[in-house]
């Protein structure tokens, strides 16, 4: 990858308080459009006050089929706009789908979007869709990015109804967090729309389209920061009310009643949590808004972090509780088989009376022989015990016998079962990743392919220069994890590696709050670590904390580094 270049997003400069609305375009997001999308380009102009570049170059025309470098199979074309296009495809290589937008490289806008797609490339952060590569090849610039089939756009949660309170908390909190990440390694989103955050299935909220949406449509802005903190605000409100902030309709929302300028969430739709309705207006303040209690406006997404912050904890909603059905007394007698009787409609049924207890000489009769009964079966039920008390001690070594036999089956141990891996993620609390876009390399299934630690200078144990690193994997629903076979990419002294049980995918959670599986080292390819007893959960932290030295090679220079090139959990 090239070095950082920002001057192509305007994203540097964070000065002047020129109000940019969030207003809505025609266009959707990074590579999800529907295909017979028209420029807008001089639509957004004239709403947003962005700046855009015209530009009047002919998209490539290319076909379903079609390969990039020998690789990128082209399948679906899902956005032809503004001369240039987006499409699904697969990387034949690592079998896997992805993203690739095209335009031609005399494109007014080609050396733009490259810079864009680097610089994206290089912040590495999984709370981003991963810019994956960016080329410039036969009179062609295309940009490779993941693509997430589990993932769904918060355009279409919307379209289902507001969201929950937790929810919106959620986006709001991990957005912001993500953005202001951004802005302090100089890159800006300057198009951060519904269409643009997806949550994925195991919960987390994603961003796509970081400076490279803005880059492939000469979007720019002189207050960046402010231009990406209004949309937040403005994504938080439409979480809220299910109603875009702005008097226009978008991104399927219905816009607000004309003429009654920008109101707080809690007066468009009841039960709307008090804190949030505030926060989402301090992010929209320069537009009209005013927060209820006269808070700061948030100017930044640092700013709207901070305001978080001070919010109390949402919890999470309570489990629905589902009562179980009433009991439905039978109209069977118990010991009877024989079906009923249907009776004819109108005739009343007469409950059958009890039989009369017995009478007279016979019922007495009857009763005292079986009360001599009883007391004969209690005679012989006394001396049967004594019986067999008295032969206990001659037959105890035989019962020893069967009870160890018995003992030894049962300490007879199953045969550990593979578990497939759902999915996985890079982690670093440090901040500062590794390969995060490599880490699907290490359960491919392919040894040829993996994903690699940086090269370290002083080692074999990383610390204290870095903890460790690592990846957490998602099993798809809790299992019990009892061992798991690491394939490695370096031998030498030495490789120490830990498993944690860990509670999501969360790339930055504390060590300290996970619990240790089992711990082990090697000098050689491969490493098998067993735990004393198996832990039942769905992530599983694979933590890296010494790495043997090596050579340099094609892809780092020489140093303490390792590599897993191949993965399997068992249990």
């Amino acid at each position: 990858m090239a070095e950082r270049s920002t001057a192509a997003v305007d994203v540097a400069d964070n000065s002047g308080d020129e109000p940019l609305p969030a207003k809505a375009e025609q266009a959707t997001a990074d590579g999800v459009a529907k295909t017979g999308e028209q420029d807008t380009s001089s639509v957004d102009a004239e709403e947003t006050g962005t700046k855009h570049e015209s530009v009047r170059s002919t998209p490539p025309e290319l076909h379903s089929g079609h390969k990039l470098a020998r690789r990128y199979r082209l399948e679906e074309c899902v956005t032809r706009l503004d001369g240039f296009s987006s499409w699904r495809a697969v990387d034949e290589k690592l079998r896997r789908a992805v993203g690739v937008h095209l335009l031609p490289a005399d494109h007014t806008r080609a050396r733009s979007v490259l810079a864009a797609a680097r610089s994206s490339a290089l912040l590495g952060d999984p709370r981003f869709v991963q810019v994956l590569d960016a080329v410039e090849e036969n009179d062609l610039v295309y940009v490779v990015h993941e693509w997430l089939p589990d993932a769904t756009e918060l355009t279409a949660l919307l379209a289902a109804g507001p969201l929950e309170v937790h929810d919106a908390y959620q986006m709001v909190h991990q957005v912001a967090q993500a953005m202001a990440a951004a802005h302090r390694e100089g890159l800006a989103h300057l198009r951060l729309t519904p269409s643009a955050v997806l949550r994925t299935s195991s919960g987390q909220w994603r961003i796509r389209g970081l400076a490279v949406n803005a880059a492939l449509r000469g979007i720019r802005s002189d207050t960046p920061q402010r231009t990406d903190t209004e949309a937040i605000g403005a994504l938080l409100y439409a979480s809220l009310t299910q109603r875009w902030p702005y008097e226009d309709d978008a991104y399927g929302l219905s816009g607000l009643p004309k003429g009654v300028g920008l109101i707080a969430p809690d007066q468009v739709r009841a039960g709307v949590h008090r804190g949030l309705s505030e926060l989402a207006m301090r992010a929209l303040v320069n537009e009209g808004a005013t927060a209820s209690r006269q808070e700061p406006p948030c100017i930044t997404p640092e700013d709207l972090v901070k305001a978080i912050g001070e919010l109390p904890r949402i919890p999470p909603p309570e489990p629905a509780y589902t009562a179980p059905p009433e009991y439905q007394r039978t109209t069977y007698q118990q010991g009877s088989y024989a079906r009923t009787t249907t009776m004819p409609m109108g005739a009343s049924t007469v409950p059958a009376q009890p039989p009369a207890p017995l009478q007279g000489r016979t019922g007495k009769a009857l009763k005292w022989a079986v009360s001599a009964l009883l007391i004969a079966a209690l005679g012989l039920g006394s001396w049967q015990l004594a019986d067999a008390l008295m032969e206990r001690d001659n037959s105890s070594g035989t019962s020893n016998t069967d009870t160890s036999d018995t003992d030894k089956k049962s300490n007879e141990k199953k045969p550990a079962k593979p578990i497939a891996i759902q999915g996985a993620q890079e982690y670093y609390p440090d901040g500062k990743a590794q390969h995060a876009a490599d880490v699907g390399l290490t359960y491919d299934g392919d040894p040829s392919t993996y994903w690699r630690t940086y090269s370290f200078k002083g080692g074999p144990e990383l610390a204290p220069f870095k903890k460790g690193v690592g990846i957490v994997y998602d099993l798809g629903s809790a299992r019990n994890v009892s061992a798991a076979s690491i394939g490695l990419h370096y031998g030498g002294d030495h490789t120490t590696v830990s498993l944690y049980a860990a509670d999501s995918l969360s790339s930055s959670a504390p060590i300290e709050s996970m619990s240790r599986i089992a711990k082990a080292t090697t000098n050689g390819q491969e490493l098998k670590i067993s735990a004393d007893k198996p832990v039942k959960t769905r992530y599983v932290l694979v933590w890296l904390t010494a790495a043997p030295y090596a050579d340099r090679d094609q892809f780092s220079g020489a140093g303490y580094k390792q590599a897993i090139t191949d993965l399997k959990f068992t249990g």
